[in-house]
């Protein structure tokens, strides 16, 4: 499995999750979707298979990868 690969791993994106987060944080999240082309939903299911994915021996698409470290100093980060 492939972490990150829509055509590998499809993500059901049926269930809604709300997240309250920095407006820094959201206008980023909102940046990196436009740069990407990929809409924040796929992003956030991403960033969280990633963080399933390390416990685990899973190959991560290097668009996953660069991810890591993206929370670091939020409020969500603190959070831990």
């Amino acid at each position: 499995m492939v972490i990150g690969d829509t055509d590998v791993c499809p993500c059901d994106m049926n269930t809604k999750l709300t997240l309250r987060l920095d407006d820094r944080l959201v206008a980023s999240a909102k940046r990196h979707s436009a740069e990407s082309g990929k809409s924040v939903s796929p992003l956030v299911a991403d960033f969280f298979a990633l963080i399933d994915a390390q416990d685990r021996n899973v190959d991560i698409t290097p668009r996953v990868r660069s991810l890591r470290g993206v929370l670091a100093g939020s409020a969500a980060a603190e959070s831990r």
